[in-house]
C-alpha cells in the first residue's frame, strides 16, 4: 500500500509539525537532512508499513496539493486557508504558528467614527472583505504586496489588516490595533475523496496527531 502523502507548510510550521511526529515516535531523519530534496520518507520503527511521504511546499501550493489528491493531507495556516478558501476538510488545530489577524490604525484614529467612506490596506484582500461584510461596512480595500504598515503612513488608506504576532512593528510606526480579526494557527486539512478512501489510515494519523500535541 503506498504511504500517506502529507504536504507541509515550508518554514516554521515544518519544523513544528516534524517536531509532532518526533513526539509521535516517527523517525524524522531524512526530513532533518534533507538537503535539497522535496519529498521525505517519515517512518514508523515500531510499525514500518505504517509510513508517511511528507512533500515540502509553500503554503498556496500546499492547498493546491491537497485540494488535487496529490498530497492525502497537508500542514498550513489558518491565515492561507481564510484568504485562499478551497476544497477540503479542515481536521484539526494543531495549535502552534498561533498569531492573528488584526485590524490597525494611526495611534489616536477613531477608524469607525463618522460616516465617510473608508479605505484599508492589506495583503489578504478576501479576509478583509469577509471581515468588513460581518460588520455590513462597505470599505475599499487596496491590496498591498511589501510592508503594509507603510500605507496609512502614506495616506493611502485610513488602517490596514495584516497578521499580528507580537505588535511590535505596528508600534515603531504609530499603529495600534483596533480591533483582532481572526486568530490563526496550523491546521491539518484532508482531501475529500481520499478522507472517504483512506479513512481508517488518515483517522489513526490525525488521531495519533491530537494525541501527541504539546499546546502552551
Amino acid at each position: 500500500m503506498k504511504p500517506i502523502r502529507i504536504a507541509l507548510t515550508k518554514g516554521r510550521l515544518e519544523k513544528d509539525t516534524v517536531a509532532l511526529f518526533d513526539r509521535m515516535g516517527m523517525d524524522t531523519s531524512q526530513v532533518k537532512d534533507k538537503g535539497r530534496r522535496l519529498i521525505l520518507p517519515v517512518t514508523d520503527p515500531r510499525e514500518p508499513s505504517r509510513s508517511i511521504e511528507v512533500v515540502l511546499a509553500k503554503a498556496a501550493d500546499v492547498i493546491t496539493y491537497v485540494e488535487h489528491g496529490v498530497c492525502d493531507l497537508g500542514v498550513v495556516g489558518k491565515d492561507t486557508i481564510a484568504e485562499s478558501g478551497g476544497s477540503f476538510y479542515e481536521v484539526l488545530d494543531l495549535g502552534f504558528g498561533r498569531c492573528r489577524f488584526a485590524l490597525a490604525a494611526p495611534g489616536g484614529s477613531d477608524f469607525f467614527a463618522g460616516y465617510h467612506a473608508r479605505t484599508v490596506a492589506s495583503k489578504y484582500p478576501n479576509v478583509s472583505r469577509a471581515y468588513f461584510g460581518r460588520k455590513g461596512m462597505d470599505v475599499e480595500i487596496i491590496k498591498i504586496e511589501g510592508s503594509v504598515e507603510l500605507a496609512p503612513l502614506l495616506g493611502l488608506s485610513d488602517a490596514i489588516v495584516d497578521i499580528v504576532e507580537t505588535g511590535s512593528t505596528l508600534k515603531e510606526n504609530g499603529l495600534q490595533v483596533i480591533e483582532d480579526v481572526l486568530p490563526i494557527s496550523a491546521r491539518v486539512i484532508v482531501n475529500m475523496a481520499c478522507m472517504k478512501l483512506r479513512k481508517s489510515e488518515i483517522e489513526t494519523l490525525i488521531g495519533s496527531m491530537e494525541q501527541h500535541l504539546c499546546v502552551k
